[in-house]
């Protein structure tokens, strides 16, 4: 009998924040997990690998502009406009033509999906003569920008039903949207075996609550101010800090006088275990972690957020009651305070951010491309 033969998926993505490769890297998983065998699939980094400059250091311009939340902002409403979109699309187009059409000869594929908003109406017109099928997989939560919706897509699926009405609002059908969630890594699903012993094996002391800091895999955001702002008021709880790559970061933490259990990590793949570990997550508002909190059953305080991208995302974690905003060092240290006084509070607003978590968004994702290229499972 004559095999198979496997659909080509290829997924566009770029490193501007770690979101878009760790939404793309679970859809892989989840295609490999449902459809074992049926699928070849390719992650192509669309800035770096394909355009011009200095269109190709867009991840190092992200890093650095992310670094200051208010000066992303401004650009970022600017331009949140369809009509902007395709003015700003019109004019670049003949710059990053040639890098986009090269991406398409080099990358052949039953579908396309985008995971980022830059990919989607330069995909269009760069398929105007030779159309592909592509699915746009949008993964901001709330505040999802203009860039995001082009009508030429088969299907936008977006994590939230606000991002759906975002959609609708820049012209998408409302058939050719799926509200279904952001991909997350199937390992966050995992119930942990021990959470005890688990504690124990790193060094957390079992019956002291934990507040889980992080910023990212870069180590962004004001870590450190927090951090010592939860010492200095000797909050009655042990800290647990995700410093990232950053190493100067960890150095600076470690160099504290710590006046309550504190405990310094560096870059970890164990993020599913301290989350599961953890009883408070403290973290700037990037959609990603905070859906993998939501998983983990975590109340949440949110101490930064890009201007423009992510204030959709504190607007929704503190009007459902998951979590609190707190922008101020001092204004951590008192949600904190509040949630160790009062048990029942930290228990309601982590009642609620289980309640939020779409646990098998990556794997219903992946029955969606699967659809789209006529596999059956």
């Amino acid at each position: 009998m004559k095999e198979t033969p496997k659909k080509r998926v290829l997924f566009l993505f770029s490193d501007t924040g770690g979101g878009h490769r760790a939404a793309t890297e679970a859809m892989i998983e989840a295609l490999d997990l449902e459809y074992p065998g049926a699928f070849t699939t390719a992650a192509v980094d669309f800035l770096r690998d394909y355009f011009p400059s200095p269109l190709k250091y867009a991840p190092e311009i992200y890093s650095k502009l992310s670094k200051v939340p208010s000066a992303w902002g401004l650009p970022y409403e600017v331009m949140d406009g369809g009509r902007r979109v395709r003015t700003v699309t019109k004019v670049a187009y003949p710059y990053i033509r040639r890098g986009m059409q090269r991406l398409l000869r080099e990358n052949p594929a039953d579908l396309i999906v985008s995971v980022h908003p830059l990919a989607n109406n330069t995909l269009v017109r760069s398929m105007k003569k030779h159309p592909s099928p592509f699915i746009t997989v949008v993964t901001d939560m709330v505040s999802t920008h203009a860039f995001w919706f082009d009508r030429h897509a088969d299907l936008v699926v977006v994590p939230t039903d606000l991002a759906k009405s975002r959609g609708i609002h820049f012209g998408i059908s409302e058939g050719n949207l799926r509200v279904i969630g952001l991909p997350v890594a199937d390992k966050f699903n995992q119930p942990m075996a021990n959470r005890a012993a688990w504690r124990r094996s790193h060094g957390w002391d079992r019956d002291i609550p934990v507040a889980l800091l992080v910023g990212g895999g870069d180590g962004m955001g004001p870590v450190l101010r927090v951090a010592k702002a939860v010492n200095n008021a000797e909050v009655p709880i042990q800290l647990a800090v995700i410093c990232g790559r950053n190493a100067s970061l960890k150095a600076d933490l470690e160099a504290i006088n710590w006046k309550i259990p504190a405990h310094i990590y560096g870059f970890t793949t164990e993020m599913p275990q301290f989350m599961g570990a953890s009883d408070i997550l403290v973290t700037k508002a990037g959609p990603g972690t905070i859906c993998e909190g939501f998983i983990s059953g975590l109340p949440i305080i949110l101490y930064a957020r890009l201007d423009g991208q992510e204030e959709g995302n504190v607007d929704y974690v503190v009007q459902h009651k998951a979590g609190v905003w707190a922008p101020r060092p001092r204004e951590v240290v008192d949600a904190l305070q509040d949630w160790v006084a009062n048990p029942a509070h930290r228990a309601a607003a982590a009642k609620i951010s289980r309640s939020l978590a779409r646990p098998r968004a990556a794997r219903e994702i992946a029955a969606v491309i699967a659809e789209q290229c006529g596999v059956a499972k």
